[in-house]
């Protein structure tokens, strides 16, 4: 299977943000919290099955200065892959 553009050339994992079950701002909170620490570039997908989190991941990546990469449809949940901003 091919790795998605984003992920070529990188050699470490992506860091995985589980926020399923929490409601909003907690998606928004926990990947703010985790974002910081990373370096610039480095990618964190987060969980989430909050129905808000549709509107407030992209909100926040904007505003933050992150770039949403995707978002994916699980069936009971999505996949937010968020690199972070300089």
């Amino acid at each position: 299977m091919k790795q998605p553009d984003y992920l070529q050339g990188m050699t470490n994992k992506n860091e995985i943000l589980d926020a399923l079950g929490l409601l909003c701002p907690l998606p928004v909170l926990k990947a703010r919290k985790r974002l910081k620490p990373l370096a610039s570039g480095r990618v964190l997908e987060v969980h989430a099955d909050d129905p808000a989190a549709v509107v407030d991941i992209p909100h926040f990546c904007h505003e933050a200065g992150h770039e949403l990469l995707e978002i994916r449809d699980n069936p009971q949940h999505q996949i937010y892959v968020i690199r972070k901003g300089g």
